[in-house]
């Protein structure tokens, strides 16, 4: 592989709790252009302490380690030091160890039977903005959004006669907003407001808030939080 001219090595750590495997990797892409391997860290907890010391650009993650696994140090990497992105280098391709880790903020993941140039390529991938994954972890998510059953994404059916903006505002209700906040979101006079609610409120036998907020959750219009 030949780097492209102008631009400069990417500053990579790499990260495993296997000292053969940690050092073959380093010296592997120590052969390799488009690469200045800056760092090497054992477990998660050193690859935070690391990064915030040497702020590289990409850190190549193992996963299973002691004291702090690649899924959490690839969180606290990400929300601590967003400049540095991670690209997982794992044994694994398994949905356990595939989607927590992209989901912790991976943009990269590759299994380590991975040549050097391929992982080369994704640590240029994820710092031009794309993903950098293997092709057979490719085929995975493809896979998953195929098994996926598609959700419905619009509100639910207005109960009990309710028009759509009705339901609209109740569910403003629900979640605490004034009929002035109501009436800057929904982008309507406060007086639009007030004969919705009191639409509304005839139209369910309500009297008050406290009943249509109690209503709204009755009627799945609002999700409890947390859920």
């Amino acid at each position: 592989m030949s780097e492209e001219p102008g631009r400069r090595p990417a500053r990579v750590v790499v990260v495993d709790d296997q000292t053969v495997v940690r050092e073959g990797i380093v010296m592997l892409l120590g052969l390799l252009p488009g690469v200045d391997v800056v760092g090497a860290a054992g477990d998660g907890e050193e690859a935070v302490r690391i990064v915030a010391e040497l702020a590289p650009d990409v850190v190549l993650m193992d996963l299973r380690m002691p004291k702090c696994d690649g899924v959490e140090a690839t969180r606290r990497i990400r929300s601590e030091h967003p400049g540095t992105q991670v690209v997982v280098l794992t044994t694994y391709a398994d949905d356990e160890s595939l989607f927590p880790a992209l989901h912790a903020g991976a943009r990269g993941y590759l299994t380590k039977d991975a040549g050097g140039d391929e992982i080369v390529r994704a640590v240029h991938s994820v710092l031009s903005g794309d993903a950098g994954l293997a092709p057979s972890i490719q085929r995975r998510l493809l896979e998953w959004l195929s098994e996926s059953e598609p959700r419905p994404t619009g509100p639910p059916e207005p109960p009990d006669g309710l028009t759509t903006r009705e339901t609209e505002v109740l569910v403003l209700i629900a979640e605490g907003l004034t009929n002035h906040q109501i009436a800057s979101r929904l982008r309507v006079s406060t007086a639009t407001v007030k004969t919705h609610i009191n639409n509304l409120f005839a139209k369910t036998g309500l009297k008050d808030r406290a009943q249509a907020v109690r209503y709204a959750y009755g009627k799945g219009l609002v999700r409890p939080p947390g859920r």
